[in-house]
């Protein structure tokens, strides 16, 4: 029976452990850290390093002279596979996949040769994320062909990029949330003065 007894304590753990559910947040603070990073790399800004997940501190007992049984190891490793640390989760957002880094170098290669048409109120930041051309008149003739193409390319790996960084960090749900995240950071951290973007109703507007 006393031999029983420790095989329905580690049942009775892992049973507690299934039951529970852990809610992992959007990581906002990281996203927009993320969203820095890439949008610094994109415009020529600096040369940022990736952003490498911190790995999570041992804990440690509250005694030196604690000794874990071996059903205490087996629940404690149990629980800690079906129950994941949150904080681990929420600590950052990995921009360093082989996805999100071609479609960081293809960005920058192309923002050469957008950036005149930033200047000049061709094309302009989106709400959601992305580039439109806001008024083709403003470019020459000859060009228009250009810049259409242009914003069609960038606009690709502008969304590419969202679902990569979501899907490689383990939660595509997260997608519309990086969008938005983005968004904000393009008009707020990317876009030069005098720079278009889309207000909250859809309006261009000057920065």
């Amino acid at each position: 029976m006393r031999r029983l007894i420790p095989f329905k304590v580690m049942l009775l753990s892992l049973g507690i452990a299934a039951c529970v559910t852990i809610n992992v947040y959007f990581p906002a603070a990281a996203a927009e850290k993320a969203a820095d990073q890439i949008i610094d790399a994109v415009t020529n800004r600096a040369n940022p390093q990736p952003v490498a997940p911190q790995p999570t501190p041992p804990t440690s007992r509250a005694t030196p002279e604690y000794r874990p049984t071996l059903l205490a190891v087996v629940a404690d490793r149990a629980i800690g596979l079906l129950i994941p640390s949150a904080h681990a989760q929420q600590a950052n957002l990995d921009v360093s996949t082989p996805e999100v880094r071609a479609l960081t170098a293809s960005m920058t290669q192309r923002f050469g040769q957008l950036s005149k048409y930033f200047d000049s109120g061709v094309v302009g930041l989106t709400t959601d994320g992305m580039v439109q051309v806001r008024d083709a008149n403003a470019a020459p003739l000859a060009e228009r062909a250009v810049v259409t193409r242009l914003v069609a390319e960038d606009n690709k790996d502008r969304a590419s990029l969202y679902a990569e960084i979501a899907k490689g960090n383990g939660h595509p749900e997260w997608e519309p949330e990086i969008r938005r995240t983005f968004a904000r950071r393009w008009i707020e951290r990317g876009a030069k003065p005098g720079w278009y973007y889309q207000d909250a109703g859809g309006a261009w507007a000057k920065k």
